[in-house]
């Protein structure tokens, strides 16, 4: 089956940013994979650090589990992911186990820098999957197919210096957005996190409002999330767009960033 893997920063990080567009995968037979780079152990005013790692570890292969993703552990504690040869080692190491065809992360530039250092990492480690002089944390074969990574859109839907952006492609979730929240929820420890740390009133809402500012954004689907494809170069041997080749009619292209692509330089 082809193989979609989600690297993502912190538990519920998938779920808020990625999982709808998974689930409309797994449903067209793609096998699905979940990574989250870091443990969780900062999201908590009620637990200490080793009990929140804990209690996030939990919850996040409950909600691989709901997803039906083969889960991977995190690797570094909140708020000390940087682009580190060693961390990326591991990284690769789990691209390199999952085969994967699409690998789905964080904007390049977002809000927070788990998040970009996440893309960053997710991005190099990808350039090596078929690299056999590179060495991988476990070690793990190399594989030889292509490669296409595409960027989730940024939290708020801008840059840290608030541009506003746009996808290069859409995704409906609507369809599969009950299973998404599910998954979400089996992060229960995060409703009292969110609510006092980032004033959210509840955090399943903020996946229904999240979902719907994208699809709004798209101007087709009442629910979405974005993509922007990487440029292939290195990854795979021709300009491929496998996630609109496999969602086909649960996905469309974004006109207004397309003709942005091709404006010369002024």
């Amino acid at each position: 089956m082809p193989s979609c893997l989600a690297i993502f920063a912190h538990p519920d990080d998938v779920e808020y940013f990625a999982a709808g567009t998974m689930l409309q995968l797994a449903q067209r037979g793609w096998e699905l994979h979940y990574f989250d780079l870091c443990a969780g152990n900062g999201g908590s005013v009620q637990m200490d650090g080793p009990t929140t790692a804990t209690k996030r570890l939990a919850e996040a292969q409950e909600a691989a589990r709901i997803l039906g993703a083969k889960f991977y552990p995190p690797v570094v504690n909140d708020m000390t992911l940087t682009f580190d040869i060693e961390v990326m080692r591991k990284v690769a190491s789990v691209i390199r186990q999952s085969r994967a065809d699409i690998v789905l992360t964080h904007a390049l530039s977002d809000y927070m820098e788990d998040h970009m250092a996440c893309a960053r990492l997710a991005t190099s480690a990808a350039f090596t999957h078929g690299m056999p002089n590179y060495d991988t944390v476990p070690p793990a074969t190399p594989y030889a197919h292509d490669v296409t990574i595409y960027h989730a859109m940024p939290h708020g839907l801008c840059t840290p210096l608030r541009q506003k952006v746009r996808a290069g492609l859409y995704v409906d979730v609507a369809p599969v957005q009950d299973q998404a929240r599910q998954a979400l929820a089996a992060h229960a420890s995060q409703k009292d996190w969110l609510d006092k740390s980032q004033g959210m009133d509840s955090y399943l809402h903020t996946l229904d409002k999240m979902s719907a500012a994208v699809g709004e954004l798209s101007g087709k689907y009442a629910l979405a999330q974005g993509w922007c494809r990487h440029l292939h170069l290195g990854y795979s041997a021709a300009d491929i767009d496998p996630l609109r080749s496999a969602l086909g009619s649960a996905c469309m292209v974004d006109a207004i960033y397309e003709a942005a692509l091709e404006k010369p330089f002024p």
